[in-house]
């Protein structure tokens, strides 16, 4: 009975977002990784009769130096292979944080230059798909860049990438004024992709703000699982990191994998760590037991109970997004 009460209050609570992602005005792709489910509808092929997927969250400290962050990325790859991991997500910027203004920029390759090429073969060397969040693809000027989460699969093919759509332009308190958008273009594109590990929606860091998005990946591309590769300050990861994240779980009753920068990485930088792995239900599965340690942690995904939390409890049901509502104005 409690739990027909709590089913009953959601869509008031839902309200709210609903309505912002009736406004939303961004273009949707629907991305397909696995040519088998092409003619079943999103999400199929990842749920019927699947055993439990073993997943990896990585943790790490980039810094100004492309080969040495590849060293750390290779090792852990490997690492995580022999552990059993399918699918390992890295955090964002896993490929390089500069300490000069502009050093990204000019750093910034295509997606199939040399750097993201590297990574394609070590995913097809380790058997592996990667979730490659932030990396600095060339932008359409010489002063930008966009910042773009690349999935890659088990083959070394770049199956989906997702350019990041909320920049963080903000003044921190007693940290930092940073202004995301001087050097990066947005995004305008939300993705949701099929993979053997689930429907996996594909977001960045400060989107994780944005509730809307995740609602429309789950509402509108039914996605199963939510990657959230991030950088965040320290000061605003001890106030929101876990809370935002159990958040996104609980409300769109997905798995949410958020990897996370940790530590110093010049003297200027230093992000808040904590890589998790939440369930549907917004229990928190994995983590590593230092906040700022380089290794992951490991989760195995098992996608019918996401089917199981959203029978039990059918908010998509009792949504009221399609609805046309009143309003007053005082």
């Amino acid at each position: 009975m409690a739990l027909a009460s709590l089913a009953a209050s959601l869509p008031t609570a839902a309200t709210a977002a609903a309505s912002a992602a009736v406004r939303f005005r961004f273009r949707f792709r629907v991305g397909r990784a696995m040519a088998s489910s092409s003619a079943a509808a999103p999400g199929a092929s990842a749920t019927t009769g699947a055993s439990p997927a073993r997943v990896g969250v990585v943790q790490m400290t980039s810094v100004g130096d492309v080969d040495a962050n590849y060293a750390t990325c290779s090792r852990l790859t490997k690492e995580a292979a022999a552990s059993g991991v399918k699918f390992l997500c890295f955090p964002e910027v896993f490929s390089f944080i500069g300490s000069k203004d502009g050093e990204s920029v000019k750093l910034a390759e295509p997606l199939d230059g040399p750097i993201m090429q590297r990574y394609c073969s070590l995913a097809k060397e380790s058997s592996m798909w990667l979730s490659l969040g932030g990396f600095q693809e060339k932008g359409p000027d010489d002063s930008h860049q966009y910042n773009t989460h690349v999935l890659i699969d088990d083959t070394g093919k770049v199956r989906s990438s997702y350019r990041k759509i909320h920049l963080f332009d903000v003044d921190v308190p007693g940290n930092m004024v940073y202004k995301e958008s001087r050097f990066t273009t947005a995004g305008d594109t939300i993705v949701a992709v099929d993979s053997p590990f689930g429907r996996l929606g594909l977001t960045v860091c400060y989107d994780l703000r944005f509730p809307e998005l995740y609602q429309i990946l789950r509402f509108k591309h039914q996605t199963q699982v939510l990657l959230v590769p991030s950088a965040f300050t320290k000061i605003t990861g001890e106030a929101h990191w876990e809370i935002l994240l159990r958040a996104r779980a609980i409300e769109t009753q997905c798995y949410v994998i958020a990897a996370a920068q940790a530590g110093k990485h010049n003297e200027k930088r230093e992000s808040y760590g904590d890589s998790i792995i939440i369930d549907p239900w917004g229990t928190v599965i994995a983590r590593l037991p230092d906040r700022l340690s380089t290794g992951f942690a490991v989760a195995d995904l098992d996608l019918s109970k996401v089917e199981a939390v959203r029978t039990r409890m059918p908010i998509s049901e009792h949504r009221k997004f399609d609805s046309d509502w009143k309003s007053t104005t005082l």
